[in-house]
């Protein structure tokens, strides 16, 4: 559960999610799928169809950089990872938009798979699952709330109460961890995790949110200077900057509920298609002012 969201879900918005339950559906049907050849006719043969192993790209199976989130090991492995990617999903789908999103997540998937085929060839063992597209989810997310605080229940028994920038940080040790005791040449542990392609997705969703977003937030005439995200960095008062006097803030009419309606109506379309990101602090401050305007009788 997420605490001291941004709010945009009002009365006079309808959120689209439509890309993330297309994404849930496709994985969930892969796992039935995988299931009725599992224990009904003791078949390996679509989770062998689906996965990704080192040998798969070089036998033609080139679908198969992008088909392994469709097989789980488990259903607690599907329900874990599937909670997890709609959850922080639908947080991202008003700032970046439902066709970034799906880009996103394409990018994420075939950024692990490039990275663990790299350093797997030539062994065994294969990749199954939609873990990266959670782990590329989870370090955007923190890149763009690295302080908010979130609530969830561990193990769905302990009450947890921590903020993004530090399971993006535990998310990274543990995976470069287990990369380097499980899938180097001097690593002995078999933990049994690709950790290569979790590390592949975080990256992609880094370079994202860096050479993406924030380049259309600055726009692309200028220079984006290379940086960590903000989860990386020590947090610091934000400089203090006075308004200019020539531009005084635009000011709602309480009065005229049919046009702060329509203005309304324009900017969430303006999110619909081009993302939250790409509102400017006047429209901001409008959406922020006509949420209690719009409330009263």
């Amino acid at each position: 559960m997420l605490s001291d969201r941004p709010s945009l879900r009002g009365d006079y918005q309808t959120e689209r999610t439509s890309f993330l339950l297309w994404l849930l559906s496709a994985v969930i049907a892969g796992f039935v799928v995988q299931n009725i050849f599992g224990l009904w006719f003791k078949s390996t043969a679509f989770e062998q169809l689906c996965a990704l192993s080192a040998s798969s790209p070089g036998q033609g199976a080139l679908w198969t950089l992008v088909s392994y989130p469709l097989v789980h090991r488990n259903v607690l492995h599907l329900f874990l990872v599937m909670f997890g990617v709609f959850f922080l999903g639908r947080e991202l789908l008003p700032i970046i938009g439902e066709r970034r999103l799906a880009g996103l997540t394409a990018t994420a998937v075939v950024g692990a798979a490039l990275l663990w085929f790299v350093v797997n060839v030539g062994h065994d063992g294969n990749i199954m699952g939609a873990s990266p597209i959670l782990c590329c989810y989870l370090i955007v997310f923190a890149c763009f709330y690295p302080n908010r605080e979130i609530s969830f229940l561990f193990f769905f028994l302990f009450p947890v109460t921590t903020r993004p920038k530090y399971l993006a940080w535990l998310a990274v040790g543990i995976d470069v961890l287990g990369f380097l005791l499980s899938e180097t040449p001097a690593g002995t542990l078999d933990t049994g995790v690709p950790h290569s392609a979790h590390l592949g997705a975080m990256a992609a969703g880094w370079l994202y949110f860096r050479y993406v977003h924030e380049s259309d937030r600055n726009g692309f005439n200028r220079r984006v200077a290379v940086g960590l995200p903000p989860w990386l960095k020590r947090s610091s008062k934000p400089p203090v900057t006075p308004p200019p006097a020539h531009a005084p803030a635009p000011r709602l009419v309480p009065n005229d509920r049919a046009g702060l309606r329509a203005e309304v109506d324009r900017i969430l379309d303006k999110i619909n298609s081009h993302g939250f990101g790409a509102l400017t602090v006047a429209e901001k401050r409008v959406l922020d002012e006509a949420k209690d305007l719009l409330s009263r009788p």
